[in-house]
């Protein structure tokens, strides 16, 4: 008997198998890709005479109610066949150019897990003869290159908008990245596992605070310092109020540096270089544990440097803290205040100096400070000087090559860039090097010293790129923002906007400063003990190698 019924068994297993529904989630993620890759790479939707959005949600709707692979499938070719099948493509290659770098991932186009032979011929083929003519949806700005996402519908009023609008940002944004984030490759996370990831945070936000916050999360995976991104429903989430002091993350504690308001820090008995252990009980490890996955950051410097935010806010009127002061550590109570009660206005402590001479004939100049019409003054005042100390912990103003003209003796290659190519998705074109510096037998005969750390970041990078090519030069610091190159704009619905580093910005000889930074010469950070004695020991190392022969 059992010789019968095994085989019926396993004849029943063969038929739900050959019958087996599609994964939610997986039906979502091919629909998202399909609809990401016939945006910028087919003829007819380039055009934009397509509502390339309300062809999602109409598919998207349409997805859900089919099963089984065949009927996806017979789904999807019935799409694509409505569209027509666009010009052909005689020069169009799949693959990119040597030379050129590129994020290119076509491989899921040939799943055939999901996917059948007839579907991937049609894939295939508008691959093969991918748009050639202007997109309606992304170009490169004139000059930079860098992409311009235009055309996108804003939506303002989808605050918490349905299902599919919610996936329908997510698979804006993921598509976008996909194809013209020139670091998609140095992602922790790769790429198709953040859309698996993603999915059910987008469809299961069970309100506007979730749904806001898993924007915020997706654009923290591309793992670039440039990608903010805001409401004021993430405010409120993390806090509306505010601590009354600044502070830097050290070995694991939050040591104070300076004041938002001093008489509110006075009054709670907060000093310079108190290092705090704890805020509500949890330690410094712990809060960044929590929100590390809300915090776009290129490397570790900047992840600690942008805890700041997450961590010294709360929507309470005070907050429970362990510190470290004198060697003794004790708990404190410390009050929290509204922005308006700090009566603070940004930059209103930075510092006001441009252009200084030191003891011993050493210049120094605030490069976030000086202005391009205050350059020639410079050259006048600093020309004779023994060392010139270029401080670029801030964001300079673009006096960049006029700097350069005077260091340098000659014009000396400082960079290379790569450009998204809109007719080739995926891919980015190798712009050549650029030069900076002039023919010049009277320039500047002295050390030069640049001063960086993870305050330097995007244009102040690229400033240290520029300067390193300068004769005599040493940078001394810590590692910088790793965000360097121009910003796109990315606009989601309900009007919300992020950015991402548009660029490929590396060395001549092809070394990357995405992620990795602008490299020290010296490596120099603040300790716990410089801060408490109002030391800048950065400044102190830069006379430090100045004095020596």
């Amino acid at each position: 008997m059992k010789s019968i019924v095994l085989p019926f068994f396993l004849g029943c297993v063969f038929t739900l198998q050959g019958f087996s529904a599609e994964n939610p989630d997986h039906k979502t993620a091919n629909f998202i890709k399909i609809w990401g890759f016939l945006k910028y790479y087919h003829p007819e939707v380039a055009k934009g005479k397509i509502d390339w959005d309300d062809s999602f949600l109409t598919g998207l709707d349409k997805i859900r109610t089919l099963e089984s692979k065949s009927q996806l499938n017979a789904f999807y070719l019935t799409w694509i066949d409505k569209l027509g099948p666009g010009d052909k493509c005689s020069n169009c290659k799949i693959q990119a150019p040597a030379n050129a770098k590129f994020n290119l991932d076509m491989g899921w186009l040939r799943d055939s897990t999901h996917f059948d032979d007839q579907l991937i011929e049609k894939l295939s083929y508008i691959q093969k003869n991918r748009n050639q003519k202007e997109n309606y949806y992304i170009s490169s700005t004139q000059g930079a290159g860098n992409p311009d996402f235009k055309n996108e519908k804003i939506y303002k009023d989808s605050i918490f908008p349905s299902t599919g609008m919610r996936l329908l940002t997510l698979s804006r944004y993921w598509n976008m990245i996909n194809y013209f984030f020139p670091y998609r490759y140095q992602t922790d996370q790769p790429w198709n596992e953040v859309l698996a990831e993603m999915i059910p945070k987008f469809q299961n936000a069970r309100d506007t605070t979730a749904y806001h916050l898993a924007i915020l999360e997706l654009t923290a995976k591309i793992d670039d310092s440039h990608a903010k991104f805001s409401t004021p429903y993430t405010d409120k989430h993390f806090g509306d109020n505010w601590m009354s002091f600044k502070f830097k993350i050290i070995d694991q504690k939050a040591v104070v540096t300076g004041f938002y308001n001093d008489s509110l820090s006075s009054a709670a008995d907060i000093r310079i270089g108190d290092a705090f252990l704890s805020f509500s009980g949890k330690s410094i490890e712990q809060l960044l544990a929590e929100n590390a996955r809300y915090i776009g950051a290129s490397n570790p410097s900047v992840k600690l440097r942008d805890l700041h935010h997450f961590i010294s806010h709360s929507n309470t009127v005070s907050m429970e803290t362990q510190f470290e002061r004198d060697g003794a550590i004790s708990k404190k109570t410390i009050p929290m205040h509204s922005f308006k009660q700090l009566n603070y206005t940004w930059g209103q402590d930075l510092p006001k100096d441009t252009i200084r001479v030191l003891n011993d004939n050493i210049g120094y100049v605030n490069m976030g400070n000086l202005t391009k019409d205050q350059v020639p003054g410079l050259i006048s005042r600093l020309k004779g000087t023994r060392a010139i100390i270029f401080d670029v912990r801030n964001y300079p103003k673009g006096t960049l090559y006029a700097i350069a003209n005077f260091l340098n003796e000659k014009r000396t290659p400082f960079v290379m860039a790569t450009t998204p190519d809109p007719k080739h998705p995926g891919t980015f074109k190798n712009s050549g090097s650029v030069s900076a510096g002039t023919k010049n037998r009277d320039n500047y005969k002295g050390k030069v010293i640049l001063l960086c750390n993870e305050n330097s970041q995007s244009h102040a990078e690229f400033t240290l790129m520029t300067l390193q090519t300068a004769p005599n030069v040493t940078t001394i610091g810590s590692q910088t923002s790793g965000a360097d190159g121009n910003v796109s704009l990315i606009t989601l619905p309900g009007g919300f906007k992020t950015y991402m580093t548009g660029l490929g910005i590396y060395y001549p000889d092809g070394r990357e400063t995405q992620r990795i930074g602008i490299v020290p010469d010296i490596i120099v950070r603040p300790t716990i003990e410089g801060i408490r004695e109002g030391r800048d020991e950065v400044m102190e190392k830069a006379l430090e190698v100045i004095g020596k022969k």
